[in-house]
Formats: C-alpha cells, sequence, structure tokens
C-alpha cells in the first residue's frame, strides 16, 4: 500500500503539472492531449488496490490545478481567489466522483464517455451559470498555441475541450490494453483500428487547423479601420483616491493627442480612438453631457474630423425615481430616488452623439450579486459590500460613424466578456464588423491573469474570424488579427499608445450562425447516459 501512495502521489503531481503549463507557458498547449492521463491512472491504481476515500486525492489534484493556474486572483481580493480555487475545483471533483458511480453500473468505454461528456456539459452550463468562473475551460489550454486550434471558428473551445478529453482517452485505453494483456487477444483488423484512431485523433484536427488558415492578405476586401488605443498605465489601487478624474483626462489626452496629429497629417482623418475599461466614473446614463469627463473629451474631439470617433470605458449610473425599489439591485439614494449601476462602455465623437453599452457578463460579488433577489437583501444587512452592476441583458453593437453616415458596426467586450465565446460570437451575430475588448488586467499585479486574459482573446478571434483591438489600462494592448495572431503589442505596466489597422469584415463562420455546436452535442449524449445510468440503478435497487 506504501508503493501505492508513492504512485497517487506521483501521478498526481504529474497531472497538476501537464494540465498548468498549457495555461502558463506560451507554445505547451499539446501538453493538455495526455495531461489527464495521470488523473485516470490514478483512478485506476486506487481502484484496484481498493485506496478508501479516494474523492480526497483527485479533489487535492484539481486544488493544486486551479492554484497554480488562477492563484493571482488572490492579488484583487484573497477571499474571492480562494473560494475561487476551491469551489471550482470541487465542481470538478464531483463530476470525478460521479464518473467513478457510473463505473458500477456502465460497462466497458461508456463510464469515460460519461466522465468526458459530462465534464464539457458543465462547461457549458458554467457559461451561463449566475456564478459563472470558466477560465480554466479545458479548450482554452491552446490560447497560446492557437496554430493548432484555427478550426475553433466551427467548434468553438469547447471542440478543443473534446479533442483533449478523445485524446486523452484514446492513450489511457492503450495503456490500459497492453499493460492488462488485452493486446494479444486482439486479432489483426482490431490492432490495425486501434493503432489508426490515436494518430487521428492526435494529428488530425492539428491538419485541420494548417488547412484552415486563413489568407490574411485577402483581408482588406471589407475596408479596413484605423485605430489608436491608448494605454494610459494608471494604478487601479490608486486612481480612485490619489489621482483626480481631470489629471487622468488629461494623462489620456496627452497620450492620444501626438498619435491623432500625425495621423491627420498623412491624410488618415477616419479614426477609432479607444480608452480602457472603467476608465472614469461619474457618468450618469440619463444625462450623460453632464459628466466632466465627457465634456472634456467633446471638447478634444472639436479639434478633429467628424470621422474621429473615441471609445472609452466608465463606471456609469442611472436614476431613477420611484416610490419603491425599481429592481433588486437597485441602492436607495433618497425616498423617491434610486440609483442603478453599470459597468459600461460609450463611443462617441464631436457631434455629441453618445451610444453606451452595459456590460452583461459581470464578476461575481465584485461587480454583481448572484440571485439578487435573495442575496441582495442579505448584502443590505451586511452594510452593502458587494457589487450590484446591471447589464444591458444581451450583448448589443456601438457604431463608428466615419465617412458612411449609417456607420460601422463594432463590437465591444467589456473585460470578463472576452473569455464567453458563445456570448463574444454574438456581437458579430448582430453585425460588428470589427471587435474591440477594453480591459482593466492591473489588480492582478505581474502575474499569468493578464496574459491569459489576452490569449483568451485570440480564441475569440478565431472564432469569429474578427480582428480585435484591445485596450488595456496597464497592458497588455494589442491589435490581434482574424487567425489569433498578435500583430502588435504594448509592454507591461508602461504608458502606451498603438496605432494601426484593423481588417473589416462580414463573414460569418459556423461557430458564430450556429454556435455551440460542440456543447450541446456533448450535452445530449451525456443526457442519454445519465439516464442509462439511472435506469440501471434502479433496476439493480
Amino acid at each position: 500500500m506504501k508503493q501505492t501512495y508513492k504512485s497517487l502521489i506521483f501521478l498526481s503531481l504529474a497531472f497538476t503539472l501537464l494540465m498548468s503549463l498549457p495555461f502558463l507557458v506560451p507554445h505547451c498547449g499539446l501538453l493538455a492531449l495526455f495531461a489527464i492521463v495521470p488523473l485516470l491512472c490514478m483512478e485506476k491504481i486506487a481502484s484496484e488496490a481498493g485506496v478508501r476515500h479516494f474523492w480526497m486525492w483527485h479533489y487535492a489534484c484539481f486544488v493544486l490545478w486551479n492554484a497554480a493556474t488562477t492563484f493571482w486572483v488572490c492579488n484583487a481580493t484573497i477571499g474571492g481567489g480562494l473560494f475561487a480555487i476551491f469551489a471550482n475545483a470541487l465542481q470538478m471533483s464531483l463530476i470525478f466522483g460521479a464518473f467513478r458511480f457510473s463505473k458500477k453500473y456502465l460497462k466497458g468505454i461508456l463510464p469515460y464517455i460519461f466522465l468526458a461528456t459530462c465534464w464539457i456539459a458543465w462547461e457549458r452550463f458554467y457559461f451561463d451559470a449566475q456564478i459563472s468562473w470558466p477560465w480554466l475551460v479545458l479548450g482554452n489550454a491552446f490560447a497560446g498555441s492557437t496554430w493548432a486550434v484555427q478550426w475553433y471558428e466551427y467548434t468553438g473551445a469547447l471542440g478543443g475541450s473534446l479533442w483533449i478529453w478523445m485524446s486523452n482517452l484514446c492513450i489511457f485505453a492503450l495503456m490500459c490494453v497492453l499493460s492488462d494483456g488485452r493486446w494479444n487477444t486482439f486479432n489483426l483488423k482490431a490492432r490495425v483500428a486501434f493503432i489508426a484512431v490515436l494518430p487521428l485523433v492526435l494529428v488530425g484536427p492539428i491538419l485541420w487547423s494548417i488547412l484552415s488558415y486563413p489568407d490574411e492578405t485577402d483581408e482588406d476586401n471589407g475596408g479596413s479601420l484605423q485605430v489608436v488605443i491608448a494605454q494610459p498605465n494608471i494604478d487601479p489601487y490608486n486612481k480612485f483616491e490619489a489621482m483626480s478624474q481631470q489629471r487622468q483626462n488629461a494623462i489620456l489626452l496627452s497620450q492620444i493627442k501626438p498619435q491623432l496629429d500625425g495621423l491627420i497629417r498623412q491624410g488618415d482623418s477616419t479614426v477609432l480612438i479607444l480608452a480602457p475599461e472603467t476608465f472614469t466614473s461619474g457618468i450618469t446614463t440619463n444625462d450623460p453631457q453632464s459628466s466632466l469627463t465627457w465634456r472634456e473629451f467633446n471638447d478634444f474631439l472639436q479639434k478633429y474630423p467628424s470621422t474621429v470617433n473615441l471609445l472609452f470605458g466608465a463606471s456609469t449610473h442611472t436614476y431613477i425615481a420611484s416610490r419603491t425599489a425599481p429592481s433588486a439591485t437597485a441602492r436607495k439614494v433618497r425616498d423617491g430616488y434610486w440609483v442603478e449601476s453599470h459597468n459600461s462602455a460609450l463611443m462617441m465623437d464631436r457631434s455629441g452623439r453618445t451610444e453606451i453599452f452595459h456590460k452583461n457578463k459581470l464578476v461575481v460579488g465584485v461587480e454583481m450579486t448572484p440571485f439578487p433577489k435573495f442575496f441582495c437583501k442579505v448584502d443590505d444587512l451586511l452594510g452593502g459590500v458587494m457589487g450590484r452592476c446591471v447589464g444591458d441583458g444581451e450583448a448589443q453593437v456601438l457604431h463608428f460613424i466615419g465617412k458612411d453616415a449609417e456607420g460601422v458596426p463594432v463590437g465591444c467586450a467589456i473585460c470578463y466578456e472576452s473569455v464567453y465565446g458563445e456570448y463574444f460570437s454574438t456581437y458579430v451575430a448582430k453585425g460588428a464588423k470589427a471587435m474591440t475588448v477594453i480591459t482593466n488586467d492591473a489588480w492582478w499585479g505581474d502575474t499569468p491573469g493578464y496574459r491569459q486574459h489576452l490569449n483568451y482573446s485570440r480564441l475569440r478571434a478565431i472564432e469569429t474570424r474578427r480582428a480585435i483591438a484591445r485596450c488595456a489600462n496597464t497592458g497588455i494592448s494589442a491589435i490581434i488579427s482574424p487567425s489569433g495572431e498578435i500583430k502588435s503589442r504594448s509592454p507591461w505596466w508602461e504608458p502606451a499608445c498603438i496605432v494601426g489597422q484593423i481588417p473589416l469584415s462580414g463573414k460569418i463562420t459556423f461557430f458564430v450562425r450556429y454556435g455551440d455546436v460542440a456543447g450541446r452535442v456533448c450535452t445530449f449524449v451525456f443526457i442519454l447516459l445519465l439516464a442509462a445510468l439511472a435506469v440501471k440503478f434502479f433496476i439493480r435497487k
């Protein structure tokens, strides 16, 4: 038994290392194709040796993986970071526990198919859950190896999750039949078929990716959009107290002005300027023109052609006159007067036109209160410590008004929204010809968090085949091509301004048109297997 425990420890560390490296080190995505094998070997060894309380082992594996890859959340909130690590690991462990339970009633390969489809069904559900943290979706392991997953334009990131499970299960199955002697009982046709499946699963998607790689020399057919991406590099922990908003505005505009003046001198007068998420506060959606920042931005734009637009992030508020609370999330200002908060993106030009979009995928606790009808009442008793931002309900495009009076539809994913593939695609489904991402990743410090977040935008570019202009407060700002390639990028924690062009496109990918087919199919298969498991359970009982 002592040797068994040594094996379990070694395999648990191997699983943690192999599953963490794709999320931490560039170009290591292919490790995920066999990273789950150690965990499956642990389960086989434990079952054969009769190890008791094995749930503690697989839960520890998932805790270590979550901690190694998302420890940086604790830099922003220790309680939230620990909750994310342990709660996310618990959900993973429950899925693995359900797989072990299914082995009592389902035979052969069926429990392993149950495990894979249950996991992917959970990942798909997680995208829409009230308490949602899909950062470690398995398909995200290829965010730093985008050359291998150009077919995400058909399947999305959950197609990558399916690839990982298929590869790991095929490798594990081959190991099992070789170790227990069953290989010798196979006839020639069975052996050839078995051997042929593994390279097909491993190499087939890579060849598909190579064939799917877009020819970006043909992307000028839809025109392009000149962008100026400002990275003011303002410490988010000081910006609301140590520095006035007027000073922050001056820093941003002083960055933009020389770049914009240079473009105007070159004859490029159609320009979209980007400023980061929550750059300013104090904007009232009922009357944005009353904001100091709005007026300063408007005065700045007056000096330039009408084809210069500014897209920036803001913490905004909507004031509502009502005798009773208009919603569970509204906070009382005084009798008969309430306020709702938003994390917003605003598009404006010198005419005074202002379009506002409110972020929908909000960070639990910091920005939104889950199940607000219940937890907002609890929050009131605690003194209102949780965020209560309200979103638009669905993605909405903003319009860049250039030479075309109708404007160019532009999607703006605000920070966390760039993690949600199917949601992100709805901007494009609603007409966005280019995408932007505005964010503020400095809360986490110089950790893997902001690099992971940047790479997830690369996956969104592939899924939608849209170029992305990404603006971050302190880095990394970037221009990302439709193939997920980073064309230009800013340094971390330095003031910067990126000037470049992003192609416009009206192409609709399979993923945008039909959504997450891979996730839906796996969910359907899981439901069938769950029904079969239930029947077997009750019959035996």
